[in-house]
């Protein structure tokens, strides 16, 4: 079976996550930079990553590396790409993004235009002809451009591994749902240990935990763009890679996962959320608002993105609101808190240093991972 080096894309400074997951998956990670993570694999590999990927914003088949400062470069080197062992004569191609970074080439229509035609050129050269009917598959390509080395990846996966298929419902500023699965495996959360987001929203924090506590694979009940290549990969492979995922499945693993949010119809959207993700008797949803947050147990976690202040309107309210947090934490006995947020004072707020401040990027938007960490819990006897 024909080896691949293939991209995984993710969230800036989650990379280390994205990298014991495909290792956990089976495969050999080859390289790891600034925002993704490669790795040698097969046609196997693309399914069963795909469908069980938690972290990955999507799957690349690697055609090729060029340096390129002109256009005239750029144009010559995508040519040279053996594009005829992916694409058939009625496939339908283009560049669906291009990004650059620190490199002469900087215009994404410019290197789209430029790509596209240099791909016309070399296909129309191999298939003999010079209007492609487009009428087939599609094979989206993305390129990405770092200090004019020009990378190009085939799409696999279509719509970002983010869209579960569960989250019709949002809140205002709901987390991807990928990004809270990768800050769920900064922590040292298991299934065993009781979970509260009192911030829940559209419930993606509690859900993601709830789907880890049940092994049930993220990309199951979702579709890719390379189930249309059977020629590259047959459809027994999907059908044996979600074979495999759905026999990991835990019917009633034991947890203790809560989602708390002030308002109850945010509160009745989580709920439909997690029905959608199968995961609706795994979490126990209310509309409490976080000064009431409280619980009797020891050694529990808060993971939770609470309110930026991105609108003007809500910034003024933010002391407060992390004064609060902070003086429910501390009334929790041995817990651990793990929180997103973009506001600079949030620690002062609190009342307390984080123990470790890790710096994620949530989109374009800096942000910062506080993480507060409580006692350990005793060993258990054997």
């Amino acid at each position: 079976m024909e080896r691949y080096e293939i991209i995984a894309p993710c969230h800036f400074g989650l990379e280390a996550v994205l990298k014991r997951e495909i290792t956990d998956l089976g495969y050999d990670v080859t390289e790891v930079e600034d925002g993704r993570v490669s790795f040698a694999g097969d046609a196997e590999a693309v399914c069963r990553v795909n469908i069980g990927s938690r972290t990955a914003e999507r799957l690349l088949i690697k055609l090729g590396s060029f340096e390129a400062t002109s256009f005239e470069e750029l144009f010559q080197g995508t040519k040279a790409l053996p594009l005829e062992r992916f694409i058939p004569k009625d496939g339908r191609f283009w560049v669906a993004k291009a990004a650059s970074v620190k490199s002469t080439l900087f215009s994404p229509s410019d290197i789209q235009s430029v790509m596209k035609k240099a791909m016309v050129e070399r296909l129309g050269k191999v298939y003999g002809i010079t209007q492609f009917p487009e009428s087939g598959s599609p094979f989206p390509m993305r390129v990405f451009i770092k200090k004019d080395v020009v990378t190009v990846g085939l799409d696999t996966s279509g719509d970002s591994l983010h869209k579960r298929g569960y989250r019709l419902l949002t809140s205002k500023a709901p987390l991807a749902e990928n990004l809270a699965a990768a800050l769920i495996g900064l922590t040292p959360w298991k299934a065993d240990r009781i979970l509260v987001d009192p911030f829940c929203g559209s419930g993606t924090f509690p859900i993601e935990a709830a789907m880890m506590a049940a092994h049930i694979a993220p990309g199951l009940h979702r579709s890719f763009t390379a189930q249309q290549w059977e020629h590259l990969i047959p459809a027994s492979f999907w059908k044996d890679a979600r074979e495999e995922a759905a026999a990991e499945e835990i019917a009633a693993p034991e947890c203790d996962i809560q989602g708390y949010d002030a308002d109850p119809a945010i509160i009745k959207a989580a709920r439909e959320n997690a029905k959608r993700a199968g995961v609706e008797q795994l979490i126990h949803f209310q509309t409490r608002d976080v000064a009431q947050l409280s619980h009797p147990k020891r050694y529990g976690f808060i993971i939770t993105n609470p309110p930026y202040g991105e609108r003007l309107e809500e910034a003024s309210a933010l002391p407060e609101l992390y004064r609060t947090i902070g003086e429910r934490y501390r009334q929790l006995q041995d817990w651990s808190m793990f929180l997103i947020t973009s506001y600079a004072d949030a620690e002062r707020d609190i009342g307390r240093k984080a123990d470790k401040n890790r710096k994620i990027y949530n989109g374009m938007l800096k942000t910062y991972f506080l993480q507060y960490m409580g006692a350990k819990p005793p060993k258990r006897k054997p």
